[in-house]
């Protein structure tokens, strides 16, 4: 993408284009507790802790944590996410004020901050120690533009919460201006952070888990694409831990630099990419208008994707998300337990199906091809 072409009108255009899909943004909420409401007083409160990997500044402000702005190394860290006992699945329950209700509102706390990378693989040891030997999983997810640390902890945590995820999970989070006007820098913080992936990867390799899925959304799957071939050039992909699945949703990405990308991935790593498109994706159709007209992957023909090797998974049809249509992956019930229950099988979204599986999707208008 050339920044000459990136005119004011189009950067206009864009942010009105992305606004009208987008939420309001809530406050950041993370170690921010109610005195009124504590956790441990809530019955059937759930948890999930989460691990982080950071390429964000360390923040002092409260309830942020990480802050948008670029860090040098990679900052780990732990939270915790509790799930309210009125959730429902799609739903992303998060506090418009604070302090946060845990009673009905999603919330973030036991901020961990580790000061090793010893003390942090032997945090998640610990979680992975909690599961059977040789079904240790891991989720990688790789968050998308426009969000802080708060919202993509947020929206890992329900994603979590209503796939049932088996296994433990990781944040990559990148520093994401969480603005709108924004998103050349957002593109630029993605691009910067590519590298990091290698460190997580190698991170990883020194735990005792025995495979990981990623998952990545929006901006977030350009940055993974990037990572994986970087992976594949220094020959360390897919040899230092197993990956069952790889989901890249709503990829805003170039179509042609994404078939460059394809074109440099053996086919056993194809073989594992999941691409949920939907047409309809209004935040990717006024990307595209921002590129110069260039489509971007999350919202192509399902035509325009065939011989790379991946699977297609096309919601075009799916209406029913609350968090619109360019995260009908988390927002809309019907799409987040079909990931949910191709997730948790070692066959992945496509292979190794399920009776289950396919009731889900003979009432369900999802086209899946490859």
């Amino acid at each position: 993408m050339s920044p000459s072409r990136i005119t004011p009108l189009r950067i206009a255009t864009f942010v009105t284009a992305f606004l009208i899909v987008a939420c309001g943004r809530a406050p950041e909420i993370v170690g921010v507790v109610n005195p009124a409401v504590p956790t441990a007083a809530v019955p059937e409160l759930r948890k999930h802790k989460m691990f982080v990997a950071a390429t964000r500044t360390h923040s002092g402000e409260a309830g942020v944590l990480f802050s948008s702005g670029r860090a040098a190394e990679l900052g780990l860290a732990s939270v915790v996410a509790t799930v309210p006992p009125n959730h429902k699945v799609g739903e992303l329950e998060r506090p418009e004020k604070l302090p946060p209700d845990p009673r009905t509102e999603f919330t973030v706390i036991e901020p961990t901050v580790y000061r090793s990378e010893q003390s942090f693989i032997s945090a998640i040891d610990s979680e992975l120690d909690r599961q059977p030997a040789g079904s240790r999983r891991m989720m990688l997810f790789v968050h998308g533009y426009n969000n802080n640390f708060s919202e993509a902890a947020l929206r890992l945590a329900q994603f979590v919460e209503d796939t049932n995820y088996p296994g433990v999970p990781m944040l990559m989070t990148w520093a994401s201006a969480a603005n709108p006007v924004r998103y050349v820098y957002d593109l630029n913080s993605a691009l910067i952070a590519r590298g990091k992936l290698k460190e997580i990867s190698s991170l990883l390799h020194r735990t005792d888990v025995d495979s990981v899925d990623i998952f990545a959304h929006s901006m977030g799957t350009l940055l993974t694409m990037e990572g994986l071939v970087d992976a594949q050039k220094a020959g360390t992909l897919g040899h230092r831990t197993a990956i069952n699945n790889i989901v890249l949703a709503s990829p805003d990405i170039d179509i042609d630099l994404f078939r460059t990308q394809i074109r440099q991935l053996p086919p056993e790593i194809r073989s594992k990419i999941f691409l949920l498109v939907s047409r309809d994706d209004r935040a990717l159709l006024a990307s595209r208008r921002l590129a110069g007209g260039v489509p971007r992957v999350g919202a192509a023909n399902t035509a325009e994707l065939e011989g790379m090797g991946v699977t297609v998974i096309d919601l075009s049809t799916i209406n029913d998300s609350s968090s619109g249509s360019h995260s009908k992956f988390a927002g809309s019930p019907e799409v987040v337990r079909m990931i949910g229950l191709g997730l948790n099988r070692s066959g992945g979204l496509e292979r190794g199906r399920t009776p289950a599986f396919d009731r889900l999707l003979e009432n369900v208008p999802i086209i899946i091809t490859q």
